[in-house]
């Protein structure tokens, strides 16, 4: 079992690093950047096996196209150090560890945002991250994907490295999309991002920054598809703790966090997503530290201390 870790934006404001819109977690790697080095620290130390750069934000939706010209390879290339550090530095202080390190590469045009996806400028924006992240991760996580056609882009950005590359589709999580067949936000079926996935050289597939209730039925399906195409492909997930988003776009307020999720209730799900065939959990936004320190110690035998 491979543990992730959880969503750095929440664990950024309870530690009380600069955070407003429209930075978000970006804002903290410019002004605190030791701050998410200690995030990613407290996370790796409750248990998290790969921790995930601090790139997610460094697009221009969140720090404008002016600053992303001018910054955004030095940005990226700082949040891949702290990232490096702090994997290194729990990594030496806990000997048979070994905390990898995931080059995050976001949807560029905006978070569950399908419709703005452009082919004819998303390699010139994915290539000033991984270019500055290149010399510090351990692999690629193209991560809250809304359509095929993103993670196809992720995977042109990097073709050729050699490094795993590790794709995380986001999913319809709508009330009315419950009990219907599973769906990327795009309204692509996951059975059809599944057979992608099984012939597109990926090393992992996963499903993430949506709500646990629809993330059973999609591991399900990938697994099935999977299985009929005689693929080996790993399944991961990691939810987030949003209360449901009537505008359906990610981060763009800072969005209420349910209450029912503690510790416990989110083992709970990922006990479920683990019977239906994951081998990889996290969280994602609203799943801090105290959550992931819970699931290793549910999901593993070699559960480290408390943080």
């Amino acid at each position: 079992m491979i543990i992730l870790d959880g969503g750095m934006s929440r664990e950024l404001q309870r530690i009380g690093a600069p955070f407003r819109q429209p930075e978000w977690s970006a804002l903290a790697l410019m002004e605190t950047p030791a701050l998410v080095e200690q995030v990613h620290r407290d996370f790796a130390s409750a248990g998290a096996d790969v921790i995930t750069t601090n790139s997610y934000a460094l697009v221009p939706f969140h720090i404008g196209e002016d600053r992303f010209r001018a910054d955004g390879p030095m940005l990226a290339a700082c949040a891949g150090q702290v990232a490096r550090q702090a994997a290194d530095a729990v990594t030496a202080a806990q000997p048979g560890r070994t905390v990898r390190v995931a080059g995050s590469l976001p949807p560029i045009f905006g978070s569950y945002q399908p419709e703005l996806f452009d082919p004819a400028r998303v390699q010139d924006y994915l290539s000033v991250l991984v270019t500055g992240l290149r010399p510090r991760v351990d692999l690629w996580l193209g991560e809250t994907l809304s359509s095929i056609a993103e993670a196809r882009a992720v995977m042109d950005a990097v073709s050729g490295d050699g490094r795993p590359v590790w794709m995380s589709f986001t999913l319809d999580d709508a009330p009315e999309a419950r009990g219907a067949e599973p769906r990327l936000r795009s309204g692509e079926p996951v059975s059809e991002a599944a057979a992608w996935a099984a012939g597109s050289g990926i090393d992992t597939l996963l499903f993430n920054c949506s709500q646990p209730e629809v993330m059973t039925p999609a591991v399900r399906v990938a697994a099935a598809v999977f299985a009929a195409h005689g693929a080996k492909t790993p399944i991961g997930v990691y939810a987030n703790a949003f209360e449901p988003q009537a505008d359906e776009k990610a981060n763009e307020t800072l969005a209420d966090v349910r209450q029912d999720l503690d510790g416990t209730r989110y083992g709970e799900w990922a006990d479920e997503w683990v019977a239906a065939g994951a081998s990889i959990i996290g969280g994602c936004c609203g799943i801090g530290v105290r959550h992931i320190h819970d699931l290793s110690r549910r999901l593993r035998a070699d559960a480290v201390s408390a943080p």
